[in-house]
Formats: structure tokens, C-alpha cells, sequence
């Protein structure tokens, strides 16, 4: 017995199939759905982060903290002296570093400068090794 592929005329001659058959495709497509379906949820909201609440607290500052002011055009003041550059801030971070018990460095910027004069305070006292670095803000309008 002989199998007979619809279309073929003779019992003995074979013919190609011209169609594709798409389940297998659609299968697989159907199984990566799902899978994006469940991972994306996850990718996208890895963790539900509870945040603490606490009522800030108004610090006094001390007379051996630091304040170093950024102005709105980006200069820098360390106290109320201006300073030249990164250069010279980071050489007096360095020093303050180095004393025991070191002091409090706190940060005053202009709300309406920019964010990357800040960052350079930031990230210098970081590298100086400043342990205690603050930002000093306004209480918000009751």
C-alpha cells in the first residue's frame, strides 16, 4: 500500500507539498508571548520599595562645619570666601578630611542653578573622604 498525496495522479508518483505548515511557528510564538508577558512585569518593577517616613528634623549647624555654597552660575564659595576652582576645593576637602573629629560638610546651591556644579562638590568631598556631607535647604511655606 502506497501512500497518495492529494493532487498526485498516479498511485507510484510523488509530489512536493507547495504549503507551509504553521502550527509548529505558531506554537512558538505563542510560547515567547507568554514568556515576555510574565518577565516583563518583572524587568520593568524589579522590587516595591517602601521608603521610611520621618519628620525632618531642623539641625543647627556647629562652628566647625563647612559650608560650601554653589551660586547660581556655578561658582564656588567655601564659607564666604569664593574659591578659584575644583582644584582648590578639593585640596582644602583633603585637609579637612585629614582632621579628628572631622567636621560636617554642608552644601548650599541656588535652586534655580544647574545640577552638575553640585554633583562636582559631591563627588569632590567623595574623594577627599569626607564622611558627613549634608545639603542645606529652606523649611517649605506653611
Amino acid at each position: 500500500m502506497a501512500l497518495q498525496l492529494p493532487g498526485s495522479s498516479e498511485p507510484g508518483e510523488e509530489q512536493a507539498l507547495a504549503s507551509i505548515n504553521t502550527t509548529p511557528l505558531v506554537d512558538v510564538m505563542l510560547v515567547l508571548l507568554i514568556i515576555f508577558l510574565i518577565t516583563v512585569p518583572v524587568i520593568r518593577y524589579p522590587d516595591h520599595v517602601h521608603l521610611p517616613r520621618q519628620v525632618a528634623q531642623a539641625r543647627h549647624p556647629r562652628a566647625s562645619d563647612v559650608v560650601i555654597s554653589v551660586t547660581r552660575d556655578g561658582r564656588l564659595y567655601w564659607g564666604n570666601s569664593e574659591l578659584a576652582g575644583r582644584a582648590q576645593l578639593l585640596q582644602r576637602l583633603r585637609v579637612l578630611a585629614a582632621q579628628r573629629p572631622q567636621p560636617r560638610v554642608q552644601i548650599s546651591a541656588d535652586r534655580a542653578g544647574d545640577y552638575a556644579p553640585v554633583g562636582a562638590v559631591v563627588d569632590a568631598c567623595r574623594q577627599a573622604g569626607i564622611a558627613t556631607l549634608g545639603f542645606i535647604t529652606e523649611p517649605p511655606a506653611r
